[in-house]
């Protein structure tokens, strides 16, 4: 497999900045397209307990996350115990959320599991697998919404989203079926598919039942978490609306054009929800809260790196390796 050089300093906030200018130019044209004067009187009738318990659910589903990826590392040899997994998790979400940084969570997590004697490579395609895993319960708790009830949106909006989940899970599907079969042998530059491949269905080889509930909760928190911040600024729509619009704003918000999908992600729930009606200006408080709520649940990872940045500093000073 060719080597390919990091990128520079000067690349990374090229990139950066980059990110920064589409966020801030997606968020401002959003703005400009809704009544700004009601964002404070929305804010004002929200309802506290409700928000409240969105944060919890949020911070329920980020702690399962870290147990899926903690039983998916496990199966792969890697080993280290759920308290490893929690910290290193807790670390990568506040990096991905809670800093304007060009340096991802997901380096961090590389990071800490090369710390304990492991490839980095090998790391990055563990963390590659454990993402796949949520977005493919993902994909399939959106499909179930739509398929059990057909009317619950517009008939266009039904058949894009069901068509792009369908389309998601079938491509999914097909990089696992790619373990079993050759078919990549003859192009060297897809060798990567196969070794994904491979790697998942070793990361499927025990705990499945495990590995499928929380694949599947973490989601489902997650959307019941958008569903009670909805609720508590006054959307009138039920849980299973939320589940088949959002999980098609979360998988748009994964394309790296923005800063931890600041932006994209408001744009996209603006834009889907409007087609059912709902108030423009509620929707978009809704997305910025639950980025807000991310960051929150985030600041966990904050203390466990000021932590380690202290220990280590000690070390330092006391000529420890």
């Amino acid at each position: 497999m060719p080597h390919h050089p990091p990128p520079s300093s000067a690349a990374r906030a090229g990139k950066f900045l980059l990110r920064l200018l589409v966020t801030a130019a997606i968020l401002f044209a959003i703005l400009r397209s809704i009544d700004a004067p009601r964002i404070w009187q929305t804010l004002a009738q929200a309802r506290p307990h409700l928000l409240f318990a969105a944060l919890s659910l949020q911070l329920a589903s980020t702690l399962v996350a870290a147990y899926r990826w903690q039983l998916v590392m496990h199966n792969l040899g890697f080993g280290q115990t759920f308290a490893f997994y929690w910290r290193s998790y807790f670390k990568g979400q506040f990096f991905n959320q809670g800093l304007p940084t060009s340096i991802g969570g997901d380096a961090l997590r590389v990071l800490d599991v090369a710390a304990c004697g492991f490839r980095k490579r090998d790391a990055l395609y563990a963390i590659m697998i454990d993402r796949v895993t949520g977005l493919g319960a993902l994909l399939l708790l959106a499909l179930f919404a739509c398929a059990a009830n057909p009317a619950l949106l517009p008939k266009k909006l039904y058949q894009l989203v069901f068509l792009l989940m369908v389309a998601g899970l079938l491509g999914l599907m097909a990089g696992y079926a790619a373990g079993k079969h050759a078919w990549f042998k003859p192009y060297p530059r897809l060798a990567i598919v196969q070794l994904l491949a491979n790697r998942l269905h070793q990361a499927l080889s025990a705990h499945r039942l495990q590995l499928l509930l929380s694949s599947l909760l973490v989601p489902v928190l997650a959307l019941l978490g958008f569903f009670a911040t909805g609720r508590a600024l006054g959307l009138p729509y039920g849980a299973m609306t939320y589940f088949a619009i959002v999980p098609l704003a979360l998988v748009l918000s994964i394309v790296p054009v923005s800063i931890a999908g600041w932006g994209v992600r408001e744009g996209a729930m603006v834009g889907l929800f409007s087609l059912i009606g709902a108030d423009r200006t509620v929707v978009l408080m809704m997305s910025l809260l639950y980025g807000i709520m991310l960051i929150i649940v985030s600041l966990p990872g904050l203390a466990v790196f000021l932590r380690g940045r202290r220990r280590k500093s000690h070390k330092n000073r006391a000529g420890i390796p």
